[in-house]
């Protein structure tokens, strides 16, 4: 760069705010002048002399691009991009990418959503409360308790999240379909054994249904009631993706029913969610603080791909992974 450039590194507080803004601040080339915050119009200034606005998880609204007139890039800390106005950005002109290339959050999103559908098959959620509370619970959770081995794993999305997850559903000997508005490579069909097919043919033939899709206007709600009920009653629904994905009442209700049989949740809409969601107290779920893209090793590959993509942009380099 031969030039300084003014970037904004916005990370919203429930995802580590200003500390974990620090770190990402830390990383980038010495010509570019970074300042750290947690709303995008928190510092007015900085947001009306930004030319790159580097987001964590914090929204940039049409009001947010609209004053800030320098802006020549916003770039996403993450696979997701759906709490940008893409509309707003399109319209100045300003491109948006995310680090999808990266890889930099598919080995945890993976291995969580695998811890998600280990606890659901195992119930450790309720073995472990029983125990603490004195109950030998053996005798009422056995005929519950099933096994990944043989099952049927649904990937919705086989992008580079989705591939990694099936790709260790191969080591626990899992048939894999998945849908997708496209077919992936032959080679990767054939590497993972895995056969396309439509989400509600889906639906209604896997035991694990995993979410590994962005949140698009097409893509919100995916599974409604109508889809839902599709699925076995036997089968459990993982969801480390984005949480709007579902209609979080719809699967609630369909839990009270008992089809599915129980839900992995990780992301929820909105985050953090408020004490009103009904999944906090439905039957058979385990869930976790959108924490599948956030180990130390994960939060370094992430801040490492946001910062070396917006600082490659900024020295004239084409960006990757533009979404709009």
């Amino acid at each position: 760069m031969t030039a300084v450039k003014n970037v904004l590194a916005v990370v919203s507080p429930h995802v580590g705010g200003r500390s974990t803004g620090a770190g990402l601040a830390s990383v980038f080339p010495g010509e570019a002048h970074v300042t750290v915050v947690e709303r995008p119009d928190e510092d007015p200034a900085a947001l009306r002399t930004a030319h790159v606005i580097v987001t964590g998880l914090a929204p940039v609204t049409a009001e947010h691009i609209a004053a800030a007139p320098e802006l020549e890039l916003i770039q996403c800390a993450s696979h997701g991009f759906d709490y940008v106005d893409l509309e707003a950005a399109r319209a100045r002109n300003v491109p948006v990418c995310n680090i999808g290339s990266s890889g930099a959050e598919k080995q945890n999103v993976a291995e969580q959503t695998f811890a998600l559908m280990l606890a659901l098959a195992k119930q450790l959620v309720p073995a472990h409360t029983a125990l603490v509370e004195a109950d030998w619970a053996l005798p009422r959770l056995q005929r519950s308790i099933t096994e990944l081995s043989g099952k049927t794993l649904g990937v919705v999305g086989l992008g580079h999240i989705g591939e990694e997850v099936a790709r260790r559903a191969v080591a626990f000997d899992m048939t894999i379909v998945y849908a997708g508005p496209q077919r992936v490579d032959a080679d990767v069909e054939a590497r993972l054994g895995a056969r396309h097919v439509e989400l509600d043919e889906l639906l209604r033939i896997s035991d694990y249904v995993t979410l590994h899709t962005p949140l698009t206007d097409a893509t919100r709600h995916l599974l409604d009631a109508e889809r839902l009920a599709l699925m076995k009653p036997t089968a459990f629904v993982i969801n480390t993706a984005r949480g709007a994905l579902i209609d979080q009442d719809a699967l609630a209700d369909a839990l009270e029913k008992g089809t599915p049989a129980g839900a992995g949740i990780d992301v929820f809409d909105p985050e953090p969610p408020t004490s009103a969601l009904r999944l906090l107290k439905a039957p058979n779920v385990v869930l976790s603080p959108h924490v599948a893209g956030v180990t130390r090793e994960t939060l370094v590959r992430i801040a490492l791909a946001a910062v070396q993509n917006a600082a490659d942009f900024l020295s004239g380099k084409e960006p990757r992974d533009i979404v709009s």
